[in-house]
């Protein structure tokens, strides 16, 4: 299925505005990508899609959640960083610059502060790719190597 056919426009929403199919389509992207292609059991649900203070993006088709092209979600953790994590793209749509979309539009409503992701390692010259650095060791997360990243606040030049 080609891109063309759903142009892929990107979408935001508060946690508690999803509606069922939508979320659906989410989580099922994410296990698809995480659990069943990169062969990593792992729980997906890991009770954060919910929070109150998170917000999922995507890219679908106008008006319809299905197909979903690509995710991700915002986190706002309890310290008061922003957290993006649960990125992916369906395999049949990669290469098209869908990562970076998502990014942008994520990292727009970041701004300037804080804001953490726990790369998979071979992605984290991605995330470098936006101001994101190494904040620590590699380590393993069921079966995949990670590396947490920061992205700073910029401070403000007089």
């Amino acid at each position: 299925m080609s891109s063309e056919l759903f142009p892929a426009t990107v979408h935001r929403s508060w946690a508690a505005d999803l509606d069922p199919q939508t979320l659906y389509a989410l989580l099922r992207l994410r296990v698809d990508v995480f659990v069943v292609e990169q062969k990593s059991p792992y729980h997906e649900l890991d009770g954060r899609d919910l929070e109150p203070r998170t917000r999922h993006y995507w890219l679908g088709g106008s008006g319809n959640p299905e197909p979903v092209l690509g995710c991700l979600r915002l986190l706002k953790d309890p310290d008061g960083n922003y957290r993006v994590g649960r990125v992916c793209v369906a395999a049949e749509h990669r290469g098209r610059g869908l990562s970076r979309r998502l990014m942008d539009a994520v990292l727009a409503e970041v701004g300037d502060a804080d804001c953490l992701v726990d790369a998979q390692r071979y992605l984290a010259d991605f995330y470098t790719g936006y101001g994101f650095v190494p904040v620590g060791e590699p380590y393993d997360w069921d079966g995949i190597e990670h590396l947490p990243m920061r992205r700073r606040k910029r401070e403000l030049v007089p």
